[in-house]
């Protein structure tokens, strides 16, 4: 009883603090995800101590993350981002090769070793979609243009950065283990492709069949089966599990409004979305500041974090204009609980110090409060859908 007693008030106060402080963020027309994201601050180990980052609460912060992508799935159609494919493309590989080199290069000159160097890089390959895509859906901007290529791209960007943390693993041991780092490459890419432009027409094929079953909400049922079976399936192939998520929004999204998936999801999602955003706050130790030349390093690595995204994912997104162009690097920006993932690698394997550790959290924590408010600032001008 005492052990339940704990769960649920972890659960009451992490899911009550973000929705009070959403709302005054929201009063003050800020997003709402930032509130959230500071509400896990006040309530984790730095401040007041309520919640603690352990196995149960990373594990809903999870299930919350994969609601997430696979709502924001539903709301793209994939033929919307076959179209923007080329540049999605650009925008994940350019995305990608900037910030890996100027924190490399960063953290060689002020005389880190070289593993440590090269994990920093890697963190900064990172993007967190999930943070982007919860603005993005909050100003109902999902189907604009550079919406779709930021989409896209993340999906593109988290299997390049995926491929760049299993490098860095196997440098940090001594040895790279090509054949299974190609095999877990092929399999995400062909996995992704087939899911994309099969996908749809697998779910339409279900149709007649979904029609015969007898229990309440058939098709919704089936459609949280597919998002789970997917994320389970990615997880299992060295991948995120949010990108089988939204893989799963993304083969239901043709029949989300005649089979009323988004309806049904929507309580889902508004319930475990916030632990995900709530989760990242608390994981912040904001004590580590204290540690004697940190915040300078902290300040230059979070500054190149946000640059090379915007100039490396702009530069992909250049033939779009500037300013779907600068919208892009900014969607592309937050580095959120997949620089985190990265980090504890480094840590857990023994190959990065407490204090590079602390860099990358703070710079993840940094780059996903910058781009909300920033991402709001360039799109609410958006005019309607062509954007």
């Amino acid at each position: 009883m005492a052990h339940s007693g704990k769960l649920l008030f972890e659960l009451f106060v992490m899911f009550a603090g973000a929705k009070l402080l959403a709302e005054i963020f929201e009063r003050l027309r800020q997003p709402t995800v930032i509130g959230e994201i500071i509400a896990g601050m006040l309530l984790g180990p730095s401040l007041l101590g309520l919640v603690h980052p352990d196995e149960f609460n990373l594990g809903v912060a999870e299930v919350g993350a994969i609601f997430l992508l696979f709502v924001v799935g539903l709301e793209t159609k994939p033929r919307d981002l076959m179209k923007v494919g080329g540049t999605a493309t650009l925008v994940a590989t350019s995305g990608v090769a900037i910030p890996f080199i100027l924190g490399f290069l960063y953290v060689r000159a002020i005389h880190h070793i070289l593993v440590e160097s090269i994990f920093v890089g890697a963190a900064m390959v990172a993007t967190s979609v999930g943070i982007t895509a919860r603005v993005l859906a909050d100003l109902g901007v999902l189907q604009t243009r550079a919406a779709r290529v930021i989409l896209a791209a993340a999906v593109l960007d988290d299997i390049l950065g995926m491929i760049v943390l299993a490098v860095v693993s196997s440098l940090s041991t001594g040895k790279i283990h090509y054949a299974s780092l190609i095999t877990v490459s092929v399999e995400a890419v062909l996995f992704s492709l087939l899911v994309i432009v099969l996908g749809p027409r697998v779910v339409g094929r279900a149709g007649p069949v979904i029609a015969k079953v007898r229990m309440q909400n058939a098709a919704f049922i089936l459609s949280i089966i597919l998002c789970l079976g997917l994320s389970l399936a990615f997880v299992y192939i060295g991948m995120a599990a949010i990108i089988g998520a939204f893989l799963a929004g993304l083969a239901l999204a043709e029949y989300s409004e005649a089979w009323k998936l988004q309806e049904n999801a929507h309580p889902i999602y508004e319930f475990l979305a916030p632990f995900f955003f709530v989760m990242l706050g608390v994981q912040i130790e904001i004590k580590s500041l204290a540690t004697p030349g940190l915040l300078p390093i902290i300040v230059v690595i979070s500054v190149l974090a946000i640059i090379s995204k915007m100039i490396g994912c702009g530069l992909g997104a250049a033939q779009l204009g500037w300013k779907d162009a600068l919208r892009v690097g900014i969607g592309m920006v937050p580095r959120g609980e997949v620089g985190l993932i990265v980090a504890a690698v480094g840590l857990n394997l023994h190959t990065i110090s407490d204090a590079i550790y602390a860099v990358v959290l703070f710079m993840s924590m940094i780059t996903t409060l910058f781009a909300p408010p920033a991402l709001r600032l360039v799109l609410r001008r958006a005019p309607g859908k062509a954007m």
